[in-house]
């Protein structure tokens, strides 16, 4: 019996879907306490946490959305992940080690370790809110990425991605996620070197022969500035960036796996960059974050676009996977525990699985109405910058600077609300009204320590 081309694809994704169902679930048995199912045991050794690290970063922004940057304005749009790059490099030289030596489960934990339980539970806020529209993105690049292929409506495609991975994020936790990303990162490297040798030839030589770096006409020097800040800061002090460094085996293998994560990602910047250039020359008329897509349907053979699928899937589910948890952690452990001060481990797990689901599928009815996925990443990093940056990093230093849990609870409502609603315009305004206000309720009114703790 003769496969046409859409079945042979369909059955690669097919097999790799049940694939990753199967290392989750395995994962899943060893998941039973709270440390194990966040944070793997605190066990990571630098190759795993590196290739997780690596995973966790390459999302629905870095592939789809930066080939649409590629498309669009040419090489200037690997600052997108150039900008998390940086981010990464400062976390490593910075903080990565006094990160994982706070010995936390989470982000908003440190806040409260830093300031006060009030200010840990506004960060839970205000990250649940940013988490689950990046969790959406990730959707949403699924269903765009699998209905060029198919040729048909994304909803459906949107709905089976999500539910895979979070089932296998709900059974196993970090231990799924991390085993799973692993090989996610082997196939997304070997389709990326498929595509890439593919497209490259096609384009031909003249490929970089009308663009510019490090800016261009699509971006100057204030809009590299405003990426830099912007979406590095949420690479400095990222949730789920912290999640991993808080799974590290020891601070000094937090340090190196930022650093060599940090490393890897540069290449692959220009290269998804590449791609979206070579788009541009050979398909001109598409939508640019249809870019790899219809380079992949139209250059590839159907065995070759079922493997290059399914490295661009996994960079997706990976995110996607380690944006849930990191949501799903603060949920259970900074909303739930602190709101049920006396609950059992076991019952903090029972609501772990049952709030991957909810956040889960609080974040695919999302997903169903995103128009865009850079615009929808741009949107939740501009709030959770906003709001948490200054007060997370001027706290590893509060007691020099004479910051009080009051300043750093304004800020964090001052700023992320700013960004919020003004932060398309104003993009580093959030960040600049949430460092004014940390600094000025703490020193103007350092009565606010005594009157936060009540």
């Amino acid at each position: 019996m003769m496969v046409d081309d859409s079945s042979l694809t369909g059955l690669v994704l097919i097999a790799y879907l049940f694939a990753m169902m199967a290392v989750g679930a395995a994962a899943a048995r060893r998941s039973k306490t709270l440390e194990s199912f966040f944070l793997a045991g605190r066990s990571l050794k630098p190759v795993l946490l590196t290739a997780t690290l690596t995973a966790t970063t390459l999302g629905a922004s870095s592939i789809l959305g930066m080939a649409g940057l590629g498309f669009s304005e040419g090489l200037t749009g690997a600052w997108w992940l150039l900008s998390g790059t940086l981010g990464l490099l400062a976390l490593s030289f910075l903080l990565a080690e006094r990160v994982r030596a706070a010995g936390c489960y989470t982000l908003p934990e440190l806040m409260g370790e830093e300031y006060d339980q009030r200010v840990r539970f506004g960060a839970s806020a205000l990250i649940l809110a940013s988490w689950i529209g990046i969790v959406a993105a990730q959707i949403v690049a699924s269903g765009k990425l699998l209905a060029v292929l198919f040729s048909t409506g994304a909803e459906a495609f949107m709905i089976a991605s999500a539910a895979v991975f979070v089932l296998y994020t709900a059974l196993g936790g970090q231990r799924s996620i991390v085993k799973t990303d692993a090989l996610q990162l082997s196939i997304l490297i070997l389709g990326l070197f498929i595509i890439s040798w593919k497209a490259f030839q096609l384009a031909g030589p003249d490929i970089l022969a009308e663009t510019s770096f490090p800016t261009s006409a699509a971006r100057d020097g204030d809009d590299v500035i405003v990426l830099i800040l912007v979406v590095g800061s949420a690479y400095l002090v990222g949730p789920d960036i912290y999640s991993r460094l808080f799974a590290a085996k020891d601070p000094k293998t937090a340090r190196q796996s930022a650093l060599a994560a940090a490393l890897i990602l540069i290449p692959i910047a220009f290269v998804i960059t590449g791609l979206g250039i070579s788009a541009r020359i050979l398909f001109p008329g598409i939508c640019p974050e249809e870019a790899l897509p219809v380079l992949m349907a139209e250059t590839l053979s159907p065995l070759g676009v079922g493997i290059v699928a399914a490295a661009l899937l996994s960079a997706l589910i990976s995110s996607a996977d380690t944006t849930l948890l990191t949501a799903t952690s603060i949920f259970a452990l900074d909303l739930y525990s602190l709101m049920r001060p006396g609950a059992c481990e076991r019952e903090v797990m029972r609501a772990s699985r049952g709030g991957t689901v909810l956040i889960g599928s609080l974040a695919l009815l999302s997903a169903l109405r995103l128009p865009e996925i850079i615009g929808s990443l741009l949107a939740a990093y501009t709030v959770f910058a906003g709001g948490l940056i200054v007060p997370l990093l001027a706290g590893f230093w509060k007691e020099k600077l004479r910051l009080t849990p009051g300043g750093a609870l304004a800020a964090l409502l001052g700023g992320g609300g700013t960004a919020l609603f003004l932060g398309e315009r104003w993009p580093l305004l959030g960040m600049i009204v949430s460092g004014a206000l940390l600094f000025s309720v703490s020193w103007l009114l350092p009565q606010s320590r005594r009157l936060i703790r009540g």
